[in-house]
């Protein structure tokens, strides 16, 4: 019986790029205008895992930022927040 209660567990558990996907989710939707329109694509393999963000081509623009200063702080958050969890993360911006 106990098997069974941690097997349940472990299945709902997420994954250590889930807790970054999540961050990265709640700072893009703080950016842009129609939050419906974004969405995250995690790819995870034996090197790190992969966040695509996609959004608007509109916002695509208030994601980057001026010079990718945005994107660029987004990333530092979510590598910041990656080695906390024990994964590398990658995050790109799909227009």
């Amino acid at each position: 019986m106990e098997d069974t209660i941690n097997d349940e567990v472990d299945e709902e558990q997420e994954m250590p790029s889930d807790k970054v996907a999540d961050l990265v989710e709640y700072i893009v939707c703080g950016l842009v205008d129609d939050e419906g329109a974004v969405s995250l694509d995690v790819t995870d393999s034996d090197e790190g895992s992969l966040i695509e963000v996609t959004c608007a081509e509109e916002d695509a623009g208030r994601v980057i930022g001026r010079k990718g200063r945005t994107i660029k702080a987004i990333r530092t958050l979510a590598r910041a927040l990656g080695q906390r969890v024990g994964t590398s993360v990658e995050v790109e911006v799909v227009g």
